[in-house]
């Protein structure tokens, strides 16, 4: 008989985070949008009946309790920059003000690739687990081979042996369709061997796991909000910036048991590709298990599927003036 010893020390602990009840996105931004004279002022006052709606809709399920609300906005700053936090942080807070509303926390979309030394990225793609496709025959290389991640079978290639006749047409199937397939194809970075370029699809489905706490690095939590001191003027690169900036001292959580994002329908189908990443994903379980004990105790309902906390609104697109 053989026995395994292990010092407690040596296992991660696993950090955990306070918890709002709601993490609500009011915006998500390109630097196109910014340079090109995005109406911020009409973005915001279109953003706060939904807003108010959402809000309306929680208390609702919780009556009689001031339930805890943060917001936040994202900028890309991934692909390109091309304006500074300097210019874009006193106009956007300003335009939130003016509609009634307050920014709690500002992420910048590179932090989701890339912050001191860990790739939130990487994190989630290593939890991935691909759905199975009953009748693959394996002619495709695995999703961390090519990048690429489907809700089912793709269609077999057209291949044949010598002597043999060409394998005739199959389309693709959806996995636990109903009746009729909705087939997705997901590139999630390129290219497929060397340094990576991280899809946009792949990093908002980051941008979701950070708001509801479930990544983790050796049990650390990536991307901690932190203040900045902005007595000292505000940087010229969004590098200089944390990953998520507090922008409220009285803010409420960053991290919340569910998530609502207001976002323009343009990334209607990045986040339609965000529900086939995130129902593929096995977060941490310790941090899943603290989140549905804790929303559980808090009379927020049993919900252990990640996409059964995520909601959205789609709006049409406003476009820059």
């Amino acid at each position: 008989m053989t026995a395994d010893f292990q010092e407690n020390s040596a296992r991660p602990r696993t950090q955990q985070v306070p918890y709002a009840h709601l993490s609500v996105e009011l915006d998500h931004l390109y630097m196109e949008d910014l340079v090109g004279g995005a109406d911020l002022d009409a973005r915001m006052a279109r953003v706060r009946p939904f807003y108010e709606a959402i809000v309306a809709s929680l208390s609702q399920e919780r009556p009689g309790i001031k339930p805890r609300i943060s917001t936040c906005v994202m900028i890309d700053d991934y692909f390109s920059s091309l304006i500074s936090p300097a210019e874009v942080l006193p106009r956007l807070r300003e335009a939130a003000a003016s509609a009634g509303l307050r920014i709690d926390y500002l992420a910048r979309e590179s932090a989701c690739a890339s912050i001191g030394g860990i790739s939130p990225a990487e994190l989630a793609v290593q939890h991935l687990v691909p759905v199975p496709a009953a009748g693959d025959d394996g002619s495709r290389p695995p999703t961390l081979e090519t990048g690429w991640l489907s809700n089912g079978r793709r269609t077999p290639a057209q291949t044949r042996r010598s002597m043999q006749p060409i394998r005739q047409w199959e389309p693709p199937v959806e996995a636990n369709a109903r009746r009729h397939s909705v087939f997705v194809d997901v590139e999630l970075w390129d290219p497929p061997e060397g340094d990576r370029t991280w899809a946009c699809a792949l990093l908002a489905g980051v941008w979701q796991l950070l708001r509801l706490g479930l990544l983790r690095d050796d049990g650390r939590a990536p991307a901690v909000p932190e203040r900045l001191d902005e007595s000292a003027g505000l940087p010229d690169t969004w590098a200089q910036l944390p990953a998520v900036l507090q922008l409220e001292d009285t803010a409420m959580p960053f991290a919340a048991y569910k998530t609502y994002s207001i976002l323009d329908r343009r990334f209607f189908l990045v986040e339609s590709a965000v529900q086939v990443i995130l129902g593929q994903v096995a977060p941490h379980p310790e941090a899943l298990a603290s989140l549905v004990e804790r929303s559980r105790h808090e009379g927020l309902g049993v919900v252990d599927d990640i996409l059964g906390r995520i909601g959205y609104v789609m709006l049409p697109d406003l476009g820059t003036r």
